[in-house]
């Protein structure tokens, strides 16, 4: 073998995206209701407010709360509105639905304001494997975000690549 072996991949304009490093540090809580509920589907008004007032509220502490019923209830509009306004000032947020409906929500909000100037006609890939749960939208809202800006949009590892979009 003759020259020195060279790490192309180094040396090129190549530019991981990494959303793992974005990932909010927190403790992630689903809050089922429906044990608050009489026989799991009807809500009773004063039971329910004693349960949202006796909440924990140590437990939910900078915590990411995703707020659910796990039956077939029909939960009127304010009953989850009552839980997060006693979680708020404790948690850090609090929506209504799946922890992966939280995750993506928080990223929709992290994709929405980062400036991805720096990445201007220069060849991106995002990457694609985690240790954490990056929610699949999360991918998706980064590409079309990084689209108009990117030179190129590349999905995986710079070893092995799959390409999206280039202009």
């Amino acid at each position: 073998m003759e020259g020195d072996i060279v790490n192309r991949v180094a040396n090129s304009a190549l530019v991981t995206f990494d959303l793992e490093d974005f990932y909010p540090e927190g403790k992630r809580i689903e809050l089922d209701i429906s044990p608050w509920l009489f026989e799991g589907v009807i809500l009773r008004e004063k039971e329910f407010r004693s349960h949202v007032k006796n909440l924990p509220l140590s437990e939910f502490k900078d915590a990411y709360v995703a707020l659910h019923c796990t039956t077939d209830a029909i939960i009127p509009g304010w009953a989850y509105m009552l839980v997060s306004l006693q979680l708020a000032g404790t948690a850090k947020k609090v929506i209504v639905g799946t922890l992966n409906d939280l995750e993506t929500l928080l990223f929709s909000e992290i994709i929405a304001r980062m400036d991805l100037t720096s990445f201007k006609d220069k060849p991106v890939i995002i990457k694609g494997c985690a240790h954490k749960p990056i929610p699949e939208n999360a991918f998706v809202l980064l590409a079309q975000k990084l689209q108009p800006i990117a030179r190129s949009v590349m999905y995986g590892e710079a070893c092995s690549s799959v390409p999206l979009y280039k202009k």
